[in-house]
């Protein structure tokens, strides 16, 4: 669903190429239609492997109407960023107050039960996901979904109950943002039986948790968390985030 806040490629790159003005509901239908049905051949094929004609054909329809509301693969997956972003945002509203490790386990829960659904698509999409400089996960222009999903484990450990002091309880969320996106990645090439790996994983990363609250109370080791924060922001988020 593309929100009328979302600008650039997430909402069809721009108005140009004849995209319709305003909002409809045969409009509607058809977008979704023609979403939908994008979102399988990215899944059958492979996300190179897909043409907007390709989706055209598929959809019985013209490539100018198909223009008119996608005018590029990289405006479909920009649009399922944001989908999935929003439903993610609206489920971590219901997120508990308490601890900031049960938090994050909760942000980390929900985040998985979002993606779920979307498991096969996302795993045909690793290769942009991690390498393609326009709509990877720390592209420019896929910076409206990521900052959605960072400002829930920001909470997550900013508004917790044990929440450690703001500067270090900032950079803290942002490690968790990134260990959660190592975990999704994780998941996604997981091929174990039903993910049992994964499961294992979180199994793992529960147990932890506990100790790693612990130690996060020592002077030296809130030295290595902003320290490493410093490195992932120049890292990832350099020119790409204000």
């Amino acid at each position: 669903m593309f929100t009328d806040n979302v600008k650039g490629d997430a909402a069809g790159e721009t108005r140009g190429r004849g995209r319709p003005a305003g909002r409809t509901e045969q409009g509607e239908a058809t977008r979704k239609m023609l979403y939908k049905t994008a979102i399988e051949l990215i899944c059958s094929r492979g996300y190179e492997a897909t043409t907007l004609r390709d989706v055209s054909e598929r959809a019985g329809v013209s490539p100018g109407l198909l223009y008119k509301y996608f005018a590029s693969k990289r405006a479909v997956v920009l649009h399922l960023y944001d989908e999935l972003s929003v439903e993610y945002a609206t489920r971590a509203g219901e997120m508990p107050e308490g601890k900031w490790r049960d938090r994050f386990m909760f942000a980390l829960s929900a985040s998985l039960g979002v993606l779920s659904p979307h498991r096969q698509t996302l795993a045909a999409l690793v290769p942009v996901l991690v390498g393609d400089p326009h709509q990877g996960l720390f592209a420019p222009e896929t910076a409206f979904s990521r900052e959605r999903v960072q400002a829930v484990f920001h909470r997550a450990i900013t508004e917790a109950a044990d929440a450690p002091r703001v500067e270090v309880g900032a950079a803290w969320g942002r490690l968790l943002y990134l260990a959660h996106l190592a975990i999704i990645m994780w998941w996604l090439l997981d091929k174990s039986p039903r993910q049992r790996a994964t499961v294992g994983l979180l199994a793992l990363v529960k147990q932890v948790l506990p100790t790693s609250a612990m130690t996060l109370r020592l002077r030296r080791v809130r030295r290595i968390v902003l320290a490493a924060d410093q490195l992932l922001q120049e890292a990832l988020f350099k020119e790409t985030e204000s």
